[in-house]
């Protein structure tokens, strides 16, 4: 399995609401809950209307589409961070799921996969 570094810098954030989020950006994921507006995106495209902000996120993720019939395959990986203390804020989409890291994790986070068989590429 494939797994690919995103050049780009991240943040977690809450938002008052979405009306200031660029959809068009690269890359923007955005969940909507009886309590909260959570917004996964570029640094350089955090919204003014950020309610509040983690910074420092580095990403990667599964390459090509996976089928819905796989299992397991977020499970193993976020295991092995685990086992390696690394911790994880994970996103799913319909076609594969993305891993972010802390920036000062992702490095050792990607060793960790590639010592385990996966082929990472930046």
């Amino acid at each position: 399995m494939k797994i690919k570094k995103l050049k780009f810098n991240f943040s977690v954030c809450k938002v008052k609401d979405f009306s200031q989020v660029n959809l068009n950006s690269e890359f923007c994921f955005i969940g909507k809950t009886d309590e909260e507006n959570s917004l996964v995106c570029i640094t350089d495209a955090v919204p003014e209307n950020v309610a509040e902000r983690d910074d420092g996120w580095s990403a990667f993720r599964i390459e090509g589409i996976l089928d819905f019939s796989l299992i397991g395959i977020l499970s193993k990986i976020s295991s092995l961070l685990a086992d390696n203390n690394i911790g994880i804020f994970a996103v799913s989409t319909y076609n594969t799921d993305y891993i972010l890291t802390k920036r000062e994790n992702v490095n050792q986070a990607l060793e960790v996969l590639s010592g385990a068989g996966y082929e990472v590429t930046e």
